[in-house]
């Protein structure tokens, strides 16, 4: 992958991210430096861990996959966008946790990145043998997430609800994975 698919893959990720940081804002309406920089920092850190533990555990089998890999990753983008997309339209309601509270930036933490875990395991079928070839993808995920968090935060505080129904990021990140996904599928096939 291009540093230019990393970066969409990194911002379709945190599409997520930057939904659950409007929320945020919305709910807390006011600038907490401590509160949007500690979700920021959760936010970048579990985008990052979990692409990593998706290719630690299929890279020890990934060579019983070489034939059909391509069709893997494929199927994960295709899988995960197509969700993204479907939620997108789903309803609107505003979330009830407080996102002051830790324990609510660390669940919304690990759940916006259960999609990273399966991203992990299409680097493991990209290619990724080693970590040194993850390392920038890995940094990239995390400090996209991290600054989209940060975003998400300051939109929301801004604009409070309004803007989320205009901008549906949940859509344009599923649709960046299925183009991800549909251009990995291209190049194995044509090649």
């Amino acid at each position: 992958m291009s540093l230019i698919d990393i970066t969409f893959l990194a911002l379709a990720l945190a599409m997520d991210c930057f939904t659950v940081s409007i929320v945020s804002g919305v709910i807390i309406r006011k600038y907490i430096l401590s509160i949007i920089l500690r979700m920021a920092i959760l936010f970048g850190l579990f985008q990052a861990m979990m692409p990593f533990i998706g290719w630690l555990g299929t890279s020890y089998f990934s060579h019983y996959l070489e034939s059909v890999d391509h069709w893997i990753a494929f199927g994960l983008l295709a899988f995960l966008g197509g969700k993204m997309i479907k939620d997108s339209f789903g309803s609107e309601e505003e979330a009830h946790f407080d996102p002051s509270k830790l324990t609510s930036q660390l669940l919304f933490a690990v759940a916006t990145s259960i999609d990273a875990l399966a991203v992990g395991i299409s680097f493991a079928c990209l290619g990724y043998k080693n970590i040194e070839q993850l390392t920038l993808p890995l940094i990239v995920i995390g400090v996209c997430s991290f600054v989209m968090s940060i975003l998400g935060n300051i939109l929301g505080v801004m604009c409070g609800k309004s803007i989320v129904k205009r901008l549906k990021p949940e859509f344009i990140g599923g649709v960046i994975l299925l183009l991800i996904g549909f251009r990995i599928l291209y190049e194995h096939i044509s090649f």
